[in-house]
């Protein structure tokens, strides 16, 4: 006769006690030879094998130390791959709202777009580039430049602003330039 008995933890492993298991537990060691420390830290034998060595934490950090993940590739196939995991991984990387971006990722107001679009600059220009549009514009329509032209002096004072507005946002964003 089988002999059954239930446990009261409804199959959620955690709601039992310590100490409840009856059998001893089960400890993976490290498999570098010679270690005598728990192997709790998976890593691959080989690129694209399922199999695994199990190492503690400082062989896991000596064993990824040397680790050639494009092993066995050619330079165009080791290129691709780079190119395809720096664009999965693209929405990973450190959050541009502190410096100058590209298009789309939020980190210029509509002001700055504007003050872009008056310097004739595209939206992804960089304070530099910025820089160098609000000089030479600036030059170009200056009122000693061009004394007696009213179109000039409006540009100028248009190209002005746009520089006092990326001018602005830029010093804002410059505490943050060093932070993580």
């Amino acid at each position: 006769m089988a002999r059954y008995s239930r446990s009261n933890d409804w199959g959620f492993p955690r709601w039992r006690g310590y100490g409840a298991e009856s059998g001893a537990t089960r400890v993976r060691m490290c498999d570098r030879h010679g270690c005598d420390q728990p192997g709790d830290r998976p890593a691959p034998k080989s690129p694209n094998s399922p199999e695994r060595w199990w190492f503690c934490e400082a062989h896991a950090a000596e064993y990824n130390r040397n680790w050639d993940y494009f092993a066995g590739l050619s330079a165009e196939e080791a290129a691709k791959r780079e190119a395809d995991e720096r664009r999965d991984a693209s929405g990973f990387g450190q959050a541009a709202s502190s410096r100058w971006a590209g298009p789309g990722d939020g980190s210029r107001s509509r002001d700055e777009l504007r003050a872009l679009d008056a310097l004739e600059l595209e939206v992804d220009a960089t304070f530099e580039e910025a820089k160098a549009a609000w000089r030479r514009l600036a030059k170009a329509n200056h009122p000693d430049v061009k004394p007696n032209d009213a179109e000039a002096a409006e540009r100028f004072r248009r190209v002005q602003a746009a520089w006092d507005v990326l001018r602005a946002a830029e010093e804002r964003r410059a505490p943050y330039e060093g932070a993580p």
